[in-house]
């Protein structure tokens, strides 16, 4: 895949059932690692894992449950880790903030802590989220060095995380006793709001359009005015394959933090988003009903990317209007056809990626290999 160098390697990823780490799942496949999988069972029905029905290594269990994680990492002995596992829902994070807490916070310093353990993985790439910063409004996008913070329990979770994932790589994972004290190089990664065929989540507003769609039904928008930055799925975890693939070679250099998120025509407030979804699925149709008892959420969000496109030679490779396509088109086959396409959109975007890859350069080079 990045220059074949996933090819026979083992690769544990937790949260694997979930949205993001199906997809991140098939991608691995494709690039000829082997994978092992630690999650709870898929949240919703239908979901993208049970359609794709991978081919991995797959172990059902919280990622609370350090005993269990420790056994099974020690098991597989993974040359790398995704850590996704996640509570990942703002408002559900107001119902329940300890279980949130617990599995967004401790859950990471538990996989942080099986890695410690083991000794022998070389990279640890740990998903955290956009909502992590202290949240100002502001009109820039968010860097790397600006401070952690949260108003509701989701986003504190997530600010916690990326200390505890600071503290271990200043703890035990520091750069510069690498290959003298430990072989392992941790990084962090922020990505915006995902989108992309094959999520069915909870209180999350394409899917919400999707499902309502799927009816014949108007879905209801409630925070039209706020701005996210939105990207194809497929779009950071490329940025985390890439982080990876630089780790396993001992770049030392990248392990820290990192965002990845949409160029500026990927900042859309809600109703542009849903408006232009409705252009490529006619059957998508919503109303405004504003909930002033709704709890907090942020009015603006942005990611500034500009590390990882200096440092790490990465950008985004569809804009905001192919993201769209490719999400509309997902599900109306899926609904109209009963077609997965999940297999042929991973294709298109490395062929994408490829073509716009400047000539001559090879330091993110992206290869269709397939096993």
């Amino acid at each position: 895949m990045f220059s074949n160098s996933y090819k026979n390697l083992k690769i544990f990823v937790t949260g694997h059932t979930g949205f993001k780490g199906s997809w991140l799942v098939l991608w691995l496949l494709k690039s000829g690692a082997r994978v092992c999988g630690y999650s709870l069972p898929p949240p919703t029905q239908p979901n993208h894992y049970d359609i794709l029905k991978p081919d991995v290594e797959s172990y059902i269990g919280n990622i609370r449950d350090l005993e269990k994680l420790s056994d099974t990492v020690e098991s597989f002995r993974p040359d790398a880790v995704f850590h996704l596992a996640a509570q990942p829902l703002v408002r559900k994070s107001y119902r329940d903030p300890l279980e949130t807490f617990a599995t967004n916070i401790m859950g990471t310093a538990n996989m942080l802590e099986a890695c410690r353990k083991i000794g022998c993985v070389k990279a640890v790439v740990v998903i955290t989220s956009d909502k992590c910063y202290e949240n100002r409004e502001w009109v820039r996008g968010y860097r790397e060095n600006d401070p952690m913070g949260g108003y509701d329990p989701y986003s504190a979770s997530k600010g916690c995380a990326e200390l505890i994932t600071a503290s271990y790589r200043n703890s035990f994972f520091s750069p510069n006793a690498y290959q003298k004290d430990h072989q392992t190089l941790i990084a962090s990664v922020r990505a915006g709001n995902v989108i992309g065929g094959g999520d069915w989540g909870e209180d999350r507003l394409v899917p919400d359009i999707i499902r309502a769609a799927s009816k014949n039904e108007k879905v209801i928008i409630r925070n039209p005015q706020a701005v996210r930055p939105w990207q194809h799925v497929l779009e950071p975890l490329s940025g985390y394959l890439l982080l990876g693939q630089r780790l396993m070679e001992g770049k030392k250099e990248f392990a820290g933090a990192w965002n990845f998120g949409p160029d500026e025509g990927g900042h859309l407030d809600v109703i542009a988003m849903v408006k232009k979804l409705q252009a490529w699925w006619k059957n998508i149709d919503f109303e405004i009903i504003r909930d002033n008892n709704a709890p907090h959420e942020a009015n603006m969000l942005k990611l500034d990317c500009s590390k990882a496109r200096s440092l790490l030679g990465w950008k985004p490779v569809w804009n905001s209007a192919a993201m769209l396509e490719k999400t509309a088109a997902w599900y109306r086959e899926f609904y109209e056809a009963g077609r997965v396409i999940s297999q042929e959109q991973l294709t298109e975007y490395i062929d994408d990626a490829k073509r716009k890859q400047p000539a001559g350069r090879q330091q993110n080079e992206i290869s269709s290999h397939t096993p």
